[in-house]
C-alpha cells in the first residue's frame, strides 16, 4: 500500500512540474495506450512523446528512490 501511496505522490509531484508528462504516464502506464496514441490525445508529436516518457520515467525512478550508480539495477540497460 505505501508503494501505491508513493507512486501517486510521485506522479503528483511530476504533474506540477511537467503537466504533459503528468498525463503522458497516465495514459500510457495507467490506461494502457501507446505512446503515438497518447501523443495524438495530447496534441504533441511522437518524438516530443518519446522525449517525455524517458523524461518521465527517469523522474519518477529517481524520484521513488530507484539506484542509478553504475552498480545499480539500472547498469546495462
Amino acid at each position: 500500500v505505501e508503494d501505491v501511496l508513493a507512486v501517486g505522490e510521485a506522479l503528483d509531484e511530476l504533474a506540477t512540474q511537467n503537466a504533459t508528462a503528468g498525463e503522458l504516464v497516465k495514459l500510457h502506464y495507467f490506461a494502457g495506450f501507446t505512446i503515438e496514441q497518447s501523443a495524438e490525445l495530447l496534441g504533441i508529436s511522437h518524438r516530443t512523446a518519446y522525449r517525455t516518457w524517458a523524461f518521465a520515467r527517469a523522474w519518477l525512478f529517481r524520484t521513488l528512490g530507484g539506484d542509478t550508480s553504475p552498480e545499480g539495477k539500472l547498469h546495462g540497460g
